[in-house]
């Protein structure tokens, strides 16, 4: 079992497998100078530049620049305060930097404006989960997780979360839902490892042999290094989970939970390591 105790890293993490990194399409330098030119426009009305401003706002999001970003949702915000995508994302953005209060009133609000918005649950989720709010976190992902028990992300964030309060419970609970489970999506490859029912080896393995192209390669490769550096985190081998969320910032697929949120427990991971061994110079957070 990957959760029996710490472990150094495996031999083959040397030469990791990697994608090529993202990198800013035509389109996407086409629509950013198509965007820019019709906010010179002065024959807009408030809703049209609110949309405007949000779609600007997802294309700077998409390309990593994330202050670019908040500042096109939060325009569009001030122009038109009841779009709850925009306050969802907003959380988001909130979550990341470890504003959990912040995160929370926004997902209220996405909520608030649309009960059934499709990722503001998980969203809230997820955020109480590192806000160190266990109970209300499992309320909000196991809500989610009964909306379509075939997700394996579902299962996932939940598992991650129950395994902060009961170790044992968590994993068999785990057992009980992949069992539930059609297993169509590729995401159920992650729990079968959290499971024990492949190698790290196999699961890479898997990824860099039936990954169709490079798109594939890198979104898969940034999941399973995130969710692998979470196992080693919890097990506190800093230094493998390090070199995990490092690993799956690599590709730069910007939209992914996974990469927004590797930066976070990053920091994370830092303040923990340097809490149990003092000596830590500053300059290895960003070694």
């Amino acid at each position: 079992m990957m959760l029996a105790g710490c472990s150094s890293p495996p031999s083959q993490w040397t030469q990791p497998p990697m994608a090529v990194p993202f990198q800013p399409t035509i389109q996407q330098q086409i629509q950013l100078a198509r965007i820019d030119q019709l906010l010179r426009r002065d024959d807009l009305d408030g809703n049209t530049l609110a949309q405007i401003y949000y779609e600007r706002g997802l294309l700077h999001d998409s390309l990593g620049l994330r202050d670019l970003a908040r500042l096109d949702f939060n325009q569009s915000l001030s122009l038109k305060p009841d779009q709850p995508d925009v306050f969802n994302i907003l959380g988001v953005y909130f979550t990341q930097s470890a504003h959990f209060d912040a995160a929370y009133e926004a997902f209220d609000s996405t909520l608030e404006l649309n009960i059934r918005h499709p990722f503001a649950q998980r969203n809230r989720g997820i955020a109480l989960y590192y806000g160190g709010r266990y109970d209300l976190a499992s309320e909000d992902l196991n809500a989610h997780y009964q909306q379509d028990i075939n997700d394996p992300y579902r299962v996932i964030w939940l598992y991650l979360v129950e395994l902060e309060v009961d170790e044992q419970q968590a994993l068999d609970k785990l057992r009980q839902r992949y069992a539930a489970a059609d297993k169509q999506d590729w995401g159920w490859h992650i729990v079968r490892l959290y499971l024990g029912e492949i190698s790290e080896r196999e699961f890479l393995g898997q990824i860099t042999t039936e990954s169709e192209d490079n798109e594939v390669l890198a979104e898969r490769l940034t999941e399973a290094y995130f969710y692998m550096g979470k196992v080693y985190h919890h097990n506190k081998d800093y230094a493998s989970a390090l070199m995990l969320y490092k690993l799956a910032l690599s590709g730069n697929v910007y939209e992914f939970v996974e990469h927004r949120f590797a930066t976070l427990e990053l920091s994370r991971l830092t303040a923990e390591a340097r809490r149990e061994t003092p000596m830590i110079p500053a300059e290895d957070e960003d070694s």
